[in-house]
């Protein structure tokens, strides 16, 4: 199992955001290949995570063939584009929580016991999530290779967590994957011991280390 240990930036809100991720930031690589016969690709996928006083920030940084970005809305089928995403299990294990991220910034976000139960957030929620997207790449889609970045900050009530009586560590994972783009990927942080690809998965979850 995989951990990491998740900084704290006390003065989040005085720094420039890149800059504090870039010093104080936890870095992270998406690059488990858990089924390579099925599906090789592995895209570049990497970032960095750190935490507010209320917050976790994800940052995810990607290179890679493809960008597929036809989800314009928030709580649609993000998985189906190019996609990062963040799975959090709450403290008592009762539910997780995904957080699904195309290259717009558009976000799939959900809870509930399994994959079959998932409930999405309602918009109220949805607006308490900090996105900031960006990419760069070829000037017409028709591949090449693309560079692009999401960072996001959840609140730690969202995800079941009380941000003055914080945890000692999260079980979560972190995915790569892009199911309908010209070359479909499945990548995790923590190794998933599945047959085929399944991110909801929580016992392969690893853990974030909060104090």
């Amino acid at each position: 199992m995989k951990t990491i240990q998740v900084p704290f930036i006390a003065d989040f809100e005085e720094v420039d955001l890149d800059t504090a991720l870039e010093l104080e930031g936890a870095r992270f690589l998406v690059d488990q290949v858990n089924w390579p016969s099925a599906f090789p690709y592995a895209p570049l996928c990497a970032g960095r995570i750190a935490r507010t006083e209320d917050a976790l920030v994800v940052d995810f940084r990607v290179s890679g063939l493809d960008l597929r970005a036809l989800n314009l809305e928030d709580n649609g089928s993000q998985w189906e584009d190019s996609c990062v995403e963040f799975f959090v299990e709450n403290p008592d294990g009762s539910e997780y929580y995904n957080f699904e991220i195309n290259p717009l910034g558009k976000v799939l976000a959900a809870r509930g016991a399994g994959r079959a139960d998932r409930v999405k957030r309602p918009a109220e929620e949805m607006e308490e999530i900090l996105r900031i997207a960006q990419y760069e790449g070829p000037q017409e889609f028709d591949g090449g290779i693309w560079n692009w970045r999401v960072t996001v900050l959840i609140p730690f009530v969202l995800i079941g967590v009380d941000p003055d009586n914080l945890p000692e560590k999260l079980r979560a994972n972190i995915y790569k994957c892009g199911d309908k783009t010209a070359h479909p990927h499945f990548l995790s942080w923590n190794p998933i011991g599945t047959p085929s690809p399944d991110f909801h998965r929580p016992e392969f979850f690893g853990e974030l280390l909060l104090r």
